[in-house]
């Protein structure tokens, strides 16, 4: 926060020149000018307080504006019809642009803080997050550029473009409410360019307002916490009537949670577990655990203190993001420090607990703007605990990779024939790659990350989460690493299917050609692909069918399925169909089923039937067909729906 050239709030005598202002003529100008005292105080508070503070404390501040007795205002003119020579509005207007400038002080141990400096009592909003309306590019360019300046400059830049006020007047303004350099205020000022039309538009304005809900699961893991604490509470009053050593102070109870010595240990950047660096040399794990501790800022206690601080309790501010089922709760006990140091334009902090892999980043700058995200990784083994997300920027990523990875380079799915471009690894971070996916939703490549180690190659893709997803290829309970030159090939029709599976948790994706299968009218060979993603938490597996003709850049999804056991370890069988149409415009149904299907019906829009697993049939554009399969075994199958 920036420092603030502020005097103390003058006495009531400091004022005593000015024309009376009673309660009533002071409560009649702020109900009528209440929208733009809200406003101004709105501008004038800080903007590291974010949004939702911002919006309630310019209501509390102006509402707590009302003299409690008759009082003195001096009155400066404003320059808008139905306020010029109101001392009421004066008054009102200089209460909150004080209360606004006070609201900005650093808190500090010399005094107590002030009644502005402190979340507001009122107004509250219960499960809502409010903010106001957004604008468009140059209200966002002038929200950044006003926060760039320190508050009494604010106020003056705000008293010029929403009040109208001269130079002169707003000198006397600012030396009312307490500003002790009224002159460097208004030079800091000059620095924006005056835009006062956009001070009148809907992203300053708190009074129009939308909401949004709280951070849901952290408030039902509240509600649980309270009902539990209830219940705890209500059982050991009834133990305290009771006879025995129970009685006394606590009891048998540990301390109080500020005090727990495992909640303090969590906390305590002095006892971070941090790995040797040599340790997963000799270790029978392969995971997260062996991971040392790497970064130019492992010994910079005050970035650690911040980043368990905010994992423990993040402030509004924070911007949290976990993949799906996985806790964002503080770590039960101290967690390992896998890296800590500065990345582009931020300081990053990587955790690991056991369960999750956690990520604190804040500007270099400041803490406004910090983000807290959350990625599960219980049991990971060698392959999936390769590298995990460090930093992402102006669409590349960067990637912190485990000791073990003696090579990383970047390579483009969907080019199967082109080679992997070598990236820069330094203590275990690679150079900038582009981020998967092409630009405003075209998908033209795919680039993934390719790791070596002693064990072999293999390729990760980001899906927005921190730890990238292993891809395989290859039969359910016989894949291998998808680095060859067939399973490149295999992968490349299907690498843009990746996006329905974005930060969905996924641990592995599995891409399995379990058909090739002839068209008719002499349209060449196609192929049939199974894409399988696994997830972190079990359940939640998403399955893809797709049909890839030849020439064709990209698979075309013919059946897809959540939470099924097809094309898994559990289930290594799968039957699929699509409409197809010839060179000549004919129609046909073309299904096939994984290699152990021994025959396939069709129904309802087709009849047909095949011994094996290929099916082809006369169809017409639309139709709607059910396909059934029966297994050399026996057993009988559906067509993936």
């Amino acid at each position: 926060m920036q420092s603030q050239d502020v005097a103390p709030r003058p006495t009531p005598a400091a004022s005593s020149d000015g024309p009376v202002v009673d309660v009533e003529q002071a409560e009649a100008a702020l109900v009528e000018h209440y929208p733009r005292l809200v406003r101004l105080a709105y501008l004038v508070l800080p903007p590291s307080l974010g949004r939702n503070r911002r919006v309630l404390t310019a209501h509390a501040l102006t509402q707590r504006a009302l003299p409690r007795r008759r009082a003195s205002a001096s009155v400066i003119p404003a320059q808008s019809t139905g306020r010029d020579g109101d001392p009421g509005y004066s008054f009102v207007r200089l209460q909150v642009l004080r209360t606004a400038l006070e609201a900005g002080l650093p808190l500090t141990f010399k005094a107590w803080p002030k009644r502005s400096q402190l979340p507001p009592l009122l107004p509250q909003v219960w499960g809502l997050r409010l903010f106001p309306r957004s604008g468009g590019a140059d209200e966002l360019a002038l929200d950044q550029r006003l926060s760039a300046l320190s508050a009494p400059a604010r106020a003056a830049y705000v008293l010029r473009g929403l009040e109208r006020l001269t130079d002169g007047d707003v000198h006397k303004v600012l030396t009312a409410a307490g500003v002790t350099d009224p002159d460097a205020a208004l030079a800091e000022a000059d620095d924006v360019p005056a835009q006062n039309a956009l001070l009148d538009s809907p992203e300053f304005d708190p009074c129009s307002l939308q909401a949004r809900p709280t951070d849901l699961m952290r408030r039902r893991q509240h509600g649980k916490a309270a009902l539990v604490a209830a219940a705890a509470l209500a059982v050991c009053g009834a133990l305290l009537g009771l006879p025995g050593d129970g009685w006394g102070p606590d009891g048998a109870a540990a301390p109080s949670y500020a005090q727990n010595p495992s909640a303090q240990a969590a906390l305590d950047p002095a006892k971070l577990t941090k790995v040797a660096p040599t340790a997963w040399r000799s270790s029978a794990r392969t995971d997260f655990s062996v991971w040392p501790a790497r970064g130019d800022r492992t010994d910079d206690r005050a970035l650690l203190r911040r980043a368990l601080a905010v994992w423990a309790r993040p402030g509004e501010s924070v911007r949290v993001s976990a993949t799906p089922a996985t806790p964002t709760g503080g770590p039960a006990g101290p967690p390992q420090l896998l890296y800590a140091g500065t990345i582009d334009t931020a300081h990053v902090v990587l955790l690991y607990d056991g369960l999750r892999v956690v990520r604190y980043a804040e500007p270099k700058d400041g803490t406004s703007g910090a983000a807290l995200d959350f990625g599960r990784a219980d049991g990971a083994t060698r392959a999936e605990a390769g590298a995990v997300v460090l930093a992402r920027t102006d669409g590349n990523v960067r990637y912190l990779t485990a000791p073990w990875v003696t090579e990383a380079a970047e390579r483009d799915l969907m080019q199967p024939r082109s080679g992997a471009m070598e990236l820069g690894l330094t203590d275990g971070v690679t150079a900038p790659l582009a981020s998967p996916g092409g630009q405003n939703g075209a998908c033209t490549s795919w680039n993934v990350l390719q790791v070596t180690d002693v064990s072999g190659t293999r390729l990760m893709t980001d899906l927005g989460e921190l730890v990238p997803a292993h891809l395989t290829t290859g039969k359910p309970g016989y894949t291998k690493e998808a680095s060859g030159a067939q399973a490149l090939r295999t992968w490349s029709p299907m690498a843009c299917s990746l996006q329905a599976v974005r930060s969905q948790g996924v641990r592995s994706v599995n891409a399995w050609e379990y058909a090739r299968q002839s068209l008719p009218a002499a349209g060449g060979s196609a192929e049939w692909v199974c894409t399988r993603a696994e997830t972190w938490r079990g359940g939640g597996a998403r399955v893809l069918a797709q049909f890839h003709t030849p020439g064709g850049r990209y698979g075309a999804v013919a059946a897809k399925a959540e939470n099924s056991p097809a094309c898994g370890p559990r289930d290594p069988h799968v039957l699929a169909g699509v409409l197809w149409r010839s060179e000549a415009g004919a129609w046909y149904l073309l299904a096939a089923g994984s290699r152990d299907t021994a025959s396939i019906n069709v129904s309802g829009g087709v009849s047909g039937s095949a011994k094996g697993y290929l099916l082809a049939a006369a169809a017409k554009q639309g139709a709607q067909a059910r396909l059934k399969g029966t297994l050399h075994d026996g057993r009988t199958i559906n067509g993936l729906h």
